[in-house]
């Protein structure tokens, strides 16, 4: 299911919808890496290209991330 979350990005909100297990596996990644989830999510926010969108985005960096533990 798809649920829509909010953040403050760079004091500016914003919102976007993630299904639930994108949304677990950001959190994990926050932690892992010892950073409040929603500077995870500014950092992702300011590296995405302009042309995408804040969803897109975020799934692709857990994509990215998950994958990077396979190898």
């Amino acid at each position: 299911m798809i649920r829509k979350h909010s953040a403050t990005l760079h004091g500016h909100r914003t919102s976007f919808s993630l299904e639930e297990p994108f949304w677990q596996e950001l959190k994990i990644i926050a932690e892992s890496r010892q950073m409040p989830l929603a500077q995870l999510i500014a950092e992702i926010d300011d590296a995405r290209p302009a042309d995408s969108n804040l969803s897109s985005a975020l799934r692709v960096h857990v994509l990215n991330w998950i994958k990077s533990y396979r190898h």
